[in-house]
């Protein structure tokens, strides 16, 4: 081998690790590009970021190119340097080669590369979006060939929603754990954002028996008063039986009335203000049941269950609160439902759901069996306690305090320390 021969060869040698490298850190930079910022940029009127998002766009075509462009320079430049050190060593340059080569390419061609190229994954990104889309249109035809003869093989299977959900829930919880409150807070309104497809309206309504409503025979004195002690705006109307609900009453609808007519202490005559009800299943998610409301621009549904019977009522703000938590106003209560004692217990209403008890108390307790606290201490002690009775479960110690008829009205709750600190 002449001196030009072997120069020449190192030189390709050369040249094949730094195509080497071009493939390595093109593929760690295009995967982990930011689609935000590619996307922005495109708007903008970036040409190469509308073709990193093309090239994105089709992953397993990109990846296989780059992966054959990657291996085949590697092979080559290895072949090489094998032939060569076989010329210079003899048999012993097999071993040398391997050894050289081996660390050559792993540290030039791979770590430092990909290291680089991850730092700085959007610039480096736009740098190599027109090579590599290049580079794909050529090699398009083997990759397809090696995709069709890998599907023959595996059996490939598309990413599902469920699958992308929980790599997105995994992604919030890992930001947000090692964060500040508010970055918890933030991490809490994105998780419940994701839970509106699988909570029902059933687990956040108002039961029917805490729904103020108005009896279509009141007169007009009585409907006031009623009206003014509560603190609701939109009331349900029913006629003889309470399950049948006829409209619902809108409170400046009966006071418009009231300044019209002066009629206030007879019979009312509220049929031509009361407004058609608007009737939904318990078993509807909030997304859907959210995405009713912006369409029949609506505020106020009344729940039945699979047999039409009245369930409760749900509002836009429930299903708001479920969202960015609870939202008072003037007329509402600070934990509503709640109240602390000095031995450190709380006294809770038995009708408070156990997503406000877990979100304000930053607990996991059960909700797949019932909604309410009163609800799970009936499903786990499989009766329907009497006051004074005590159960300890899922890192909690209950009393009951009072019942009405079969409704258990009042707990007394004891939180386990640890359950509050994990």
């Amino acid at each position: 081998m002449t001196d030009i021969e072997f120069w020449l060869l190192i030189i390709a040698i050369f040249i094949l690790i730094i195509i080497s490298a071009f493939f390595s850190s093109s593929e760690t930079a295009l995967t982990a590009a930011s689609d935000a910022r590619m996307h922005q940029l495109s708007k903008k009127g970036d040409k190469r970021a509308s073709i990193v998002k093309d090239l994105r766009s089709n992953r397993d075509l990109l990846i296989s190119t780059l992966l054959i462009g990657n291996n085949a320079v590697n092979v080559l430049a290895s072949a090489l340097a094998t032939g060569t050190a076989i010329t210079l060593f003899g048999e012993g340059g097999v071993a040398f080669a391997a050894i050289v080569m081996t660390l050559v390419l792993v540290i030039f061609a791979e770590v430092l590369p990909k290291t680089y190229a991850f730092k700085n994954s959007d610039k480096f990104s736009l740098r190599v979006a027109l090579p590599v889309k290049l580079t794909v249109k050529i090699l398009k035809p083997i990759s397809q060939l090696i995709g069709f003869t890998v599907s023959l093989v595996f059996k490939q299977q598309k990413d599902t929603t469920s699958n992308m959900e929980e790599e997105l829930r995994g992604l919030i919880k890992l930001h947000s754990s090692g964060g500040d409150n508010s970055d918890r807070e933030r991490g809490a309104m994105l998780s419940s954002v994701l839970d509106l497809k699988i909570i029902t309206v059933e687990e956040i309504m108002k039961h029917r028996s805490d729904v103020v409503m108005i009896d279509y025979k009141m007169d007009y004195s009585s409907i006031l008063k009623q009206v003014r002690e509560s603190s609701y705006t939109r009331h349900p109307v029913f006629s003889g039986k309470v399950e049948n609900i006829i409209g619902v009453l809108h409170v400046k609808d009966i006071l418009k009335k009231f300044s019209d007519d002066n009629s206030y202490n007879g019979p009312s005559d509220i049929g031509n203000i009361i407004s058609q009800v608007y009737f939904v299943p318990e078993t509807t998610s909030l997304y859907d049941q959210l995405q009713a409301f912006r369409k029949r621009r609506e505020h106020f549904a009344v729940v039945v269950d699979e047999y039409g019977d009245f369930r409760g009522i749900i509002t836009l703000e429930d299903i708001l609160e479920e969202i960015v938590g609870e939202i008072d106003d003037e007329y509402d209560n600070t934990l509503p439902g709640l109240s602390s004692q000095k031995d450190g217990s709380w006294i809770v209403k038995g009708d408070i759901t156990i997503r406000d008890l877990n979100r304000t108390f930053d607990i996991d307790l059960p909700d797949e069996e019932a909604s309410t606290i009163a609800g799970l201490v009936m499903y786990e002690s499989r009766s329907i306690p009497s006051p004074g009775q005590e159960f300890r479960f899922h890192n909690l110690r209950i009393r009951i305090l009072n019942k009405e008829q079969n409704k258990i009205t009042s707990l007394r709750l004891w939180f386990d320390k640890k359950s509050l600190t994990e």
